[in-house]
């Protein structure tokens, strides 16, 4: 019997659809032909994804032009120091990040991605580094911040390019002692996060602009990674 109630809670377990009574026996074997094919779609892309995580370098390119940039990648993933991603848009920095991420020591802990040209700048601080509470308007309760959630593990700080003078400034200070304060807090505690830096922007020429900061620049790039564009090695297209 078709109810509101009823439905809901059949697709909150997960129904393919609802049927109400009386029903067509045609729509019925309709249904259940596209409940069989939507399931057989599904285990395939299970498997698909199985597969990806298995040989993730698979997914990032085959060709001659990425053999110098993974074979960088198998000789730093172990080590602490930071990487700076730079490549054109779609060329697999964000694959690549959590590729170096899987083939560390730290392939257990988080891998927590930020896009930091889509955080609103007077909010940063705060998800970056979380708050306490009381610690400004509408912070009712304390809250971990993205590096806190990282700790034992890596963050990616995808479109560094984008971030904010300002945030900079902090996120430098951070990196510089090695430890975090929430905002409005006193507490200090050590980091211990990797961080994986990608941008598609010039940073030499924001550098230049005044735009990024050099010493957060010599801080991220310990190990500068370029990904050639597309154009260049178009086998890789239909693995990325």
């Amino acid at each position: 019997v078709g109810t509101i109630p009823s439905a809901v809670e059949a697709m909150r377990f997960g129904a393919f659809n609802y049927i109400t009574k009386p029903f067509d026996a045609d729509e019925l074997e309709a249904l259940v032909r596209q409940a069989i094919e939507f399931g057989r779609f599904h285990r395939m892309l299970a498997e698909e994804g199985a597969r990806g995580a298995a040989e993730p370098e698979m997914m990032l390119g085959t060709g001659r032009a990425m053999e110098s940039v993974l074979s960088t990648v198998d000789r730093i993933a172990e080590s602490t120091a930071s990487v700076l991603i730079q490549g054109e848009t779609g060329t697999g920095k964000s694959l690549l990040a959590k590729y170096i991420h899987k083939l560390s020591a730290r392939r257990e802990g988080p891998f927590l991605t930020i896009d930091c040209g889509a955080m609103p700048e007077g909010l940063l601080e705060s998800e970056l580094f979380g708050h306490e509470r009381g610690a400004f308007t509408g912070a009712v309760s304390a809250r971990k911040g993205y590096f806190e959630q990282a700790q034992g593990g890596t963050i990616f700080l995808d479109e560094i390019g984008d971030l904010p003078l300002s945030a900079q400034v902090k996120l430098l200070r951070v990196l510089e002692k090695g430890h975090l304060t929430r905002v409005g807090g006193s507490r200090s505690m050590r980091l211990d996060v990797r961080i994986i830096a990608a941008t598609n922007a010039d940073l030499s020429a924001k550098m230049r602009r005044g735009t990024f900061r050099r010493d957060l620049w010599y801080r991220l790039a310990v190990f500068p990674l370029l990904i050639p564009p597309l154009r260049e090695r178009p086998g890789d297209i239909p693995h990325l």
